[in-house]
């Protein structure tokens, strides 16, 4: 099992976050971006036990690893939403990501933690539907054509 540095997991744990985040706010509603925000706590909170066998997600999404980790807040501007850059940031973070576990990590691992980071994004999506209290079609048009995005990026 490979030891990561602090700065190593916060950007681990950072790119699903960012993700997430950048899903959410394509779409952005005050009902359903608070459903998606639980959602999303929701998937990172419980990516340790649904991924024991990936060192990965054990050093750092465990309880003890997720305490320790200092978070920024994010600097987003509407613009940046507005654009697609925030989204493109998002995957940046997560190609740097990759690219670093790459002498860190079996294959199989870091592949497990790309479809991890898409899950989460997905799972962001299909929260909260648009309209009324979030209870309309769950997957917005630009949900679906973000997570088209990164499932491209990611190659998964």
């Amino acid at each position: 099992m490979s030891t990561y540095t602090p700065e190593e997991i916060k950007a681990i744990v950072s790119a699903p976050m960012n993700v997430g985040m950048a899903i959410a706010m394509v779409d952005m509603g005050i009902i359903s971006t608070a459903i998606e925000s639980v959602a999303m706590t929701k998937a990172i909170a419980g990516a340790a036990k649904k991924h024991p066998h990936n060192s990965i997600i054990q050093a750092a999404f465990s309880d003890e690893a997720l305490k320790a980790t200092k978070f920024d807040k994010p600097d987003v501007k509407p613009e940046d939403i507005k654009s697609g850059a925030y989204v493109e940031a998002a995957i940046a973070e997560t190609h740097e990501v990759v690219a670093m576990l790459q002498d860190k990590a079996p294959e199989a691992e870091i592949a497990e933690y790309k479809q991890f980071v898409y899950n989460c994004g997905e799972a962001v999506a299909q929260a909260a539907g648009s309209g009324l209290f979030g209870r309309g079609t769950k997957v917005s048009e630009a949900e679906a054509q973000t997570l088209a995005k990164l499932k491209a990026a990611l190659e998964i």
